[in-house]
């Protein structure tokens, strides 16, 4: 029976290990995904010449560029994990946070699958031949952003490019999106997904009164802490990490052989905050200040902490004051830090959770 629409009720996001992943236990399915987009646009030279008018031909040069973005409520730690992100379960590791996306490889594949109409895919079952899927092949995260705000619920935000799509109308037979991306030939295998669930993740949500905020080694500094009772009422935290890639062509590859992050890679802090205390500081201290460590730790319902987020090796980039009548005083702050070695626990950005679901089989840290 042909749908009259698809709405969000019908569709999951699952996203595999690696480009290459078959098995059901190396796809995961995101969860408390609030929106999926997806987009392509093929690039392409009109052949003219002499005598003729209207165009020859079309030629295309360049591959496909393929684009797909998502947003999620944060949880847990188990999304990001999912997503080939480093996430330390427990204390803060010193391995750095974008340190799956620092490696050479063949990116990830995403999937959204779709029940029929009126279902919940999530209570559904397996998928079967009545559900569809379309399929992302070699896909590379090039953007992820973090947004915390006063009266809204923490959301993560997500970009990637991807080198193909592929639609399979019925869902228990799927064929894999990859492509060889130096032949550029589809990669002929069969994909199965799992059984699409609510979620492994006990947090529904986080919520924005369980987050405390704190900047250390500031010394003398306008919101030296910022969390806790006397300190400066924060309004909104968001923390930027563009990926940003270069495609590596070669004359007799139809696609580009890989996609590799663009260094140095800099990672962003943005803080607001409703100012109640002034102290004492001078610009040429802060000009001679050294590295610092902003923290950021999301709890759950219950006070224990789901979430927490560490920019090391962090600079000022700027900081300004505002005040007008009608409203409070507030001050913005904007911290930066370059992403260090896979290994560099003084340098970048840094996260731990509380989730231990091992998301395709492995449980890291």
């Amino acid at each position: 029976m042909a749908r009259n629409r698809v709405i969000y009720q019908s569709e999951a996001l699952f996203m595999s290990e690696t480009a290459a992943s078959v098995l059901a236990t190396k796809h995961a399915q995101l969860e408390r995904v609030q929106s999926a987009n997806f987009s392509y646009t093929i690039n392409r030279q009109d052949i003219n010449q002499f005598g003729e008018l209207a165009r020859i031909d079309s030629v295309i040069l360049d591959p496909p560029t393929v684009s797909a973005d998502f947003s999620y409520y944060l949880t847990d730690g188990y999304n990001e994990r999912a997503l080939g992100f480093y996430v330390k379960t427990g204390a803060i590791t010193p391995r750095n946070f974008a340190s799956g996306q620092m490696t050479p490889g063949s990116g990830q594949n995403a999937f959204i699958a779709t029940s029929p109409e009126g279902i919940d895919i999530n209570t559904d079952g397996a998928l079967s031949a009545t559900d569809s899927v379309i399929g992302i092949g070699n896909c590379y995260l090039t953007d992820y952003s973090v947004d915390m705000s006063v009266g809204s619920i923490p959301t993560a935000s997500v970009s990637m490019e991807g080198a193909n799509v592929r639609s399979d109308i019925e869902a228990d037979s799927i064929d894999s999106p990859a492509v060889l991306q130096e032949e550029g030939t589809s990669v002929e295998k069969v994909i199965a997904l799992p059984t699409p669930v609510s979620g492994v993740s006990a947090i529904a949500a986080l919520r924005p009164g369980d987050i405390t905020v704190s900047i250390s080694n500031f010394t003398g500094d306008t919101i030296a802490d910022i969390s806790g009772d006397g300190a400066s009422h924060v309004q909104s935290v968001s923390l930027s990490a563009p990926f940003s890639r270069t495609p590596l062509d070669r004359l007799g590859s139809r696609f580009p052989f890989a996609r590799e992050v663009d260094f140095p890679l800099t990672v962003s802090m943005s803080i607001s905050a409703i100012v109640n205390e002034t102290v004492a500081f001078q610009l040429a201290d802060k000009l001679n200040a050294g590295a610092k460590a902003a923290q950021v730790t999301l709890k759950d319902k219950d006070g224990i902490p789901a979430l927490r987020w560490m920019l090391s090796g962090a600079k000022v980039d700027s900081e300004s004051f505002s005040s007008s009548i009608g409203s409070n005083q507030s001050v913005d702050i904007t911290l930066s830090a370059q992403v260090g070695g896979i290994n560099d626990g003084s340098n970048g950005l840094f996260l731990s959770g509380a989730n231990q679901t091992a998301a395709y089989g492995i449980i890291q840290g």
